[in-house]
């Protein structure tokens, strides 16, 4: 396998990640609600981390295209 069908197999993975984690989002939402003070600050359940987790995988999907393609975000 090439670097670069390794770097599109890591992407489409992360990528995949991230939609499951929407997917529990919108469901956690629709059952429980979710206030922006959950969203922003939550310090255990669900939540806990859940914004940093998510943009972080979403900068690294970011990255890995342009490594792709060999550019840059500058």
């Amino acid at each position: 396998m090439s670097d670069v069908e390794a770097l599109k197999q890591e992407k489409q993975a992360l990528i995949d990640k991230m939609l499951a984690m929407q997917k529990q989002f919108i469901e956690h939402e629709h059952e429980q609600g979710i206030s922006g003070k959950d969203y922003w600050a939550s310090q255990d359940g669900f939540l806990a981390g859940y914004r940093k987790e998510y943009m972080d995988m979403a900068n690294r999907v970011v990255d890995l295209a342009h490594q792709i393609v060999g550019s840059s975000r500058l």
